[in-house]
């Protein structure tokens, strides 16, 4: 804690609440290697070309600047012990994504870091994270708390930003793209579309906080977003289905069911729609969290 810096720096002996020179001295020493291990710029450019790798490729994807900075502290403390590149990148990359998920640092993050530094400093980075991970994202967190969390309207949610970064990383195309990739479209600064058009919901009475959860939004081209404007679900799925049979083409230019269906799997839209089976919106976005959720989960086992 920042308490304990001033002790040190000032030569406290937290054993015989002395202050002596020698303490001072090899503090301020400490002090200045970990200034410049941080400022070093060899350094920064590798955690930036960690968490890009993570799939959080635009700093619009960065909702915690504490995730980022206990991140760093963990490549530092890493590269310290030694561990070899590609497992500590491994390792900073899952620690990243769990502390996004899990919010560690978004209260009294001053203590969390002091307490996971204390963890760090007795047990190393390695066995630290390997013992962590699998207590703070079991089984039940992907399949339960998950898909709980989910249900929010806000676009800055951890939970949204890590379902784009796991789009991004798992190289899945835009929502109704041939090629176009998630990634292509959030590094040009996309649209979010509503799979469920929002005017479509408003005719029908529901709130904002309604229509716009996240479980209803796509990362989508501008053109098909603007194609399908306030079309009902039920319209442009068929006129979907009809695409793929030879119909008009008016919705990106996927014309064979096999890919078509492939890319609602990527976007984690119940494949069902397409054969006409529209859920009512509570429903549907029930079962897409749900979906969502096991893409977030593909995405870390592969971190």
């Amino acid at each position: 804690k920042l308490q304990d810096l001033v002790a040190l720096l000032s030569g406290r002996n937290f054993e015989t609440k002395q202050f002596e020179d020698a303490i001072a001295e090899a503090s301020f020493a400490k002090l200045k290697n970990g200034i410049h291990a941080f400022i070093n710029e060899t350094h920064f450019k590798r955690i930036t070309m960690i968490l890009r790798s993570a799939g959080f490729i635009i700093s619009d994807m960065i909702s915690s600047q504490n995730v980022v900075n206990f991140a760093y502290i963990l490549y530092l403390r890493g590269r310290k012990e030694g561990v070899p590149a590609a497992e500590l990148e491994q390792l900073v990359r899952r620690w990243f994504a769990m502390s996004v998920l899990r919010g560690r640092y978004s209260a009294s993050p001053e203590s969390s870091f002091d307490f996971d530094i204390r963890q760090i400093e007795s047990q190393g980075v390695k066995t630290f994270v390997e013992t962590v991970i699998p207590t703070e994202l079991p089984e039940s967190f992907w399949t339960g708390m998950l898909p709980q969390f989910m249900a929010t309207s806000s676009i800055k949610s951890p939970y949204f930003l890590c379902y784009k970064a796991a789009q991004g990383k798992l190289g899945d195309k835009g929502f109704l793209s041939t090629n176009i990739t998630v990634t292509d479209l959030l590094l040009n600064r996309s649209d979010i579309h509503h799979v469920y058009p929002r005017q479509h919901l408003k005719g029908k009475g529901l709130t904002a906080s309604t229509y716009n959860q996240i479980a209803n939004y796509v990362v989508a081209q501008s053109e098909i977003n603007i194609a399908i404007s306030a079309t009902a679900p039920e319209v442009y799925f068929a006129e979907l289905a009809a695409q793929c049979k030879g119909g008009a083409l008016k919705y990106g230019g996927i014309t064979d069911e096999a890919t078509m269906r492939e890319n609602l799997r990527m976007n984690c839209i119940p494949e069902s729609m397409l054969d006409g089976e529209i859920k009512d919106f509570s429903e549907f976005l029930e079962e897409r969290r749900k979906l969502m959720a096991l893409k977030i989960k593909a995405w870390f086992e592969v971190l």
